[in-house]
């Protein structure tokens, strides 16, 4: 981590060189460009300009036409970003080419992930805490590229291995360059990966990043996910976040890990209570548990994410809490006053990292705020456990976006703009799956009905 002065002088030290810099958009996808040293130098002092488009439009570059923060309406103007001196990495892939992360200012704070996942964490020192949280992700990995992928239309790809084997040591000594240059990617952007492994699917990975306070856990996990797609492409493979993107396995989660921090021993751990769960660890695990369904759109934010949230393929399907109970929505982890946390599990991989703990930890935070009680933890299969209708999910994106929009909850804790921004891009996401016809649709009607 540099200081601001050493930044300017790191960069005034070689003017000839170019600098990168980018910034996560509302999906989580890195946008960005190369500034010259001098115009870099300029942007530390005053910021630099950043169309507004960034923010404007889907996955896709299409263009939203249902949201009041930019459109034609406004001229798509620039937003004014600054760049975060803390964050500089050196992209060795790139020959050591400077690179730091940037984020909106101003009126387009109101909607900049990485800006909302900061008044969230402020919101929590004011109330005397801080966070620390980890990330583990899954992902599928291909021995195909984008050219040959579209080609097969996304179907029949091949995996970086076969079958089922879980936990391999064979696979990861067969694949052990690929391996070993996840690992040496991540270590080159500062960010450590505790465990690695093959996980239950053919070709599927999941990684363990280390525990760190909440914003670093979210800029770390958001470029873990970019560069393992850069370390892929460079082997002559390709990896997915899809949250389920074949049938036959389980979908990919990004379960979170959470704790929460006073005075620097853990809130969360009591020796003397059940499972250790403090009562501040009770209050917040009930404040995930009633407002999972209100925010479960900034958690799930995708098509394609509900897909995986079926019975019996490792996704909760209500929110529910147990103690080590991996049917439920939210894992309580007992442990030491180091290790007692609460494991969010109901996150899949595609989920933007940013806004996927804003909303787990806002959401405990709530419960904080206003006493709330879990009740009794769930025990046995949760999939087969009715649930009162206050714990029942959301089925689609659609209604996913109409529970954010109407929860009062959420615009106190993100704020109107954010929530009616937001809102309304995963309205957009649906309408666009809807113009189109399914293989699932063809196969279906075509010939018989």
């Amino acid at each position: 981590m540099l200081s601001l002065t050493e930044v300017k002088d790191m960069i005034s030290s070689n003017r000839g060189r170019h600098v990168k810099v980018g910034l996560f958009d509302i999906d989580g996808i890195l946008r960005g460009k190369y500034l010259s040293a001098d115009k870099f130098l300029s942007a530390l002092d005053g910021g630099f300009g950043f169309c507004d488009v960034v923010m404007g439009w889907d996955m896709d570059d299409q263009l939203y036409d249902n949201v009041s923060f930019t459109g034609w309406h406004t001229g798509y103007p620039d937003a004014t970003a600054r760049v975060v001196p803390e964050s500089y990495r050196s992209l060795e892939m790139e020959g050591g080419t400077p690179f730091f992360l940037s984020e909106f200012i101003g009126r387009a704070a109101e909607i900049c992930p990485r800006n909302l996942l900061q008044r969230v964490l402020k919101r929590a020192k004011v109330m005397g805490y801080s966070v620390k949280a980890g990330i583990e992700y899954e992902f599928f990995v291909f021995d195909e590229t984008p050219e040959s992928a579209r080609e097969k239309g996304f179907r029949n790809l091949k995996p970086l291995s076969p079958g089922a084997f879980g936990y391999s040591v064979l696979r990861s000594c067969e694949h052990a360059e690929f391996y070993q240059a996840l690992l040496k990617g991540a270590a080159g952007l500062g960010i450590n990966i505790e465990g690695l492994h093959e996980e239950t699917g053919a070709g599927v990975l999941e990684a363990a990043l280390t525990v760190d306070d909440g914003l670093a856990a979210a800029d770390n996990a958001a470029l873990f996910k970019m560069m393992a797609k850069v370390v892929a492409r460079a082997h002559g493979k390709m990896v997915t976040f899809m949250a389920k993107s074949c049938q036959e396995w389980p979908g990919q989660s990004g379960h979170m890990h959470l704790s929460l921090w006073k005075d620097g021993q853990s809130a969360f751990f009591d020796a003397e209570e059940d499972h250790h769960m403090s009562l501040v660890m009770r209050q917040f695990v009930a404040g995930q548990r009633d407002l999972m369904p209100e925010v479960l759109a900034m958690i799930a934010p995708t098509i394609n994410a509900y897909r995986r949230m079926v019975p019996g393929f490792w996704a909760p399907t209500t929110s529910t809490w147990g103690v080590e109970n991996r049917t439920c929505a939210l894992r309580v982890i007992p442990g030491s006053k180091k290790s007692q946390r609460v494991e969010y599990r109901i996150s899949a991989a595609d989920a933007n990292p940013y806004l996927a703990l804003a909303a787990a930890i806002a959401s405990g935070l709530w419960g904080v705020e206003n006493d709330r009680d879990p009740g009794a933890p769930m025990t046995g299969n949760a999939y087969d456990i009715p649930v009162a209708d206050e714990h029942k999910l959301p089925l689609t994106l659609w209604d996913a976006a109409q529970r954010l929009r109407a929860s009062e909850p959420a615009r106190n804790w993100f704020g109107d703009a954010f929530v009616d921004h937001f809102a309304a891009t995963r309205e957009w996401e649906e309408r666009e799956f809807r113009k189109h016809v399914t293989d699932w649709e063809l196969k279906r009607y075509f010939e018989i009905i």
